[in-house]
């Protein structure tokens, strides 16, 4: 992509990606012979192109000088404008791709990720007591005595896991603790978060930064927002702000 980048001599080169819907996305057209970008096309009701945006961007720093001292979308005001004057260009991903802007994706996309791994660096998987299938343990994370951990979990740095603890396809972000005998199926767990003991929590769960679950509670599909201590139970799935 560099290479690429260097090549071409403009401000900006955009990642694309090829979708069976193009209609469910905004397209990106351009010239295959060199990559430039004419124009972007959003969610086309006939086909132009079945190539959209893949999120990966590599700019030059004279790209700078077209965004506006206020807030702006990149992708709705600067790279149209740079398309104009034939300064964007694209570069087609060759291998997969996969929309994790969701919970439930980012959830899918870590599963896939670790099977990935599983293949190619099976080395970078965590193989303690108490693991099941793909598991990654960041070094500086604490697993107390008579857990579950697995299938699927990644647990970052500096989280904390206390004893008797069964987490099942998820990811814990940096500092986030799980108490004794809590258990976990299918959520995020967020940056210096807590779940208190006996708690479950399934069903695409995700906890903001700093949020408190007390114990013995029922978390199904809840979306809490950062800073929040949540006291009572929650069965039905919605937004906590």
């Amino acid at each position: 992509m560099v290479q690429f980048h260097r090549h071409h001599g403009g401000e900006g080169t955009i990642v694309v990606t090829r979708v069976e819907e193009p209609s469910k996305y905004g397209v990106v057209v351009y010239q295959p012979d060199d990559g430039r970008i004419e124009r972007f096309v959003e969610k086309p009701r006939e086909f132009v192109s079945n190539k959209i945006n893949a999120g990966l961007y590599i700019f030059s720093p004279r790209m700078l000088d077209r965004v506006p001292l206020r807030p702006c979308s990149l992708e709705k005001e600067v790279f149209p404008e740079m398309a104009a004057a034939n300064q964007l260009f694209a570069l087609e991903l060759k291998g997969f791709w996969m929309d994790v802007g969701q919970p439930k994706d980012f959830l899918t996309g870590t599963c896939m990720y670790l099977n990935h791994l599983k293949h190619v660096k099976p080395e970078k998987l965590y193989e303690g007591p108490g693991t099941v299938g793909n598991v990654i343990v960041d070094p500086s994370a604490t697993i107390g005595a008579n857990c579950r951990i697995g299938p699927n979990v990644i647990i970052g740095p500096d989280v904390v896991i206390e004893d008797g603890a069964c987490i099942k396809r998820c990811v814990l972000l940096r500092g986030s603790r799980v108490r004794s005998h809590a258990w976990l199926e299918s959520c995020i767990i967020g940056w210096r978060s807590t779940v208190g003991q006996w708690v479950r929590m399934e069903n695409v769960t995700v906890l903001g930064e700093d949020v408190i679950v007390q114990d013995e509670l029922y978390i199904n599909g809840g979306r809490i927002l950062p800073h929040k201590a949540i006291s009572e139970s929650v069965c039905e799935p919605q937004i906590i702000m």
